[in-house]
């Protein structure tokens, strides 16, 4: 079985940069809102299916949360639906806002 593999916000960073991976948040809606990593998308529920059917199992995912612990899971489930790269970010968005305050995207 495939697993989902760490990476940390500055490993994040450069793929943001460069646009090699999708980055998902799950984090809820009023704190994704407020602060996300730019070109994130906000993975909830309603969205799932969408998301499962519109990207590609071969691109490269990094899935965010608060602090770490909760995108260990939700990138487990990643694989789990044939993604073949997944990554869970670690530190969370928490961490990324503090190394890079100047990336925070705001609003929907």
């Amino acid at each position: 079985m495939t697993q989902f593999q760490h990476i940390d916000v500055e490993q994040t960073k450069k793929m943001v940069e460069t646009q090699t991976a999708v980055v998902v948040d799950i984090r809820d809606e009023a704190s994704f809102c407020a602060g996300h990593i730019p070109g994130s998308l906000h993975f909830h529920n309603r969205s799932m299916q969408d998301f499962l059917q519109e990207y590609d199992e071969d691109m490269p995912l990094i899935v965010t949360c608060y602090h770490g612990i909760s995108s260990q899971p939700a990138a487990q489930y990643f694989t789990e639906q044939g993604y073949t790269t997944v990554y869970s970010m670690d530190g969370g968005f928490t961490h990324w806002q503090t190394m890079y305050p100047e990336m925070v995207a705001q609003g929907e």
